[in-house]
């Protein structure tokens, strides 16, 4: 559901699926979601902005892929985090 050029975080999928201490399990997740093109693990960050999962995208950067879709990144951090966070839980009021 993370819209193209939009990042989230470990901690708000958590809270999302109702498992609010379980950012890490959802990093789980996506260490293991690596291979499906359908789960866009590349725009999952930590809750400030660093790109943790990094070392995880062998194949296409997770850094790479991100400036694709517009996200601005220095230092492994995402510049902008907050104009560019999307919550999950904002999709629940629709």
């Amino acid at each position: 559901m993370i819209p193209e050029g939009r990042v989230t975080s470990y901690g708000a999928i958590a809270n999302y699926l109702g498992l609010t201490k379980s950012a890490r399990v959802v990093g789980w997740a996506m260490k293991n979601s690596h291979g499906d093109k359908s789960v866009p693990a590349h725009r999952v960050v930590n809750r400030e902005g660093l790109l943790t999962g990094k070392h995880h995208f062998i194949k296409d950067g997770m850094e790479e892929l991100l400036v694709k879709e517009g996200i601005v990144i220095e230092n492994n951090q995402i510049i902008n985090f907050n104009k560019v966070f999307w919550n999950p839980i904002n999709e629940l009021e629709l």
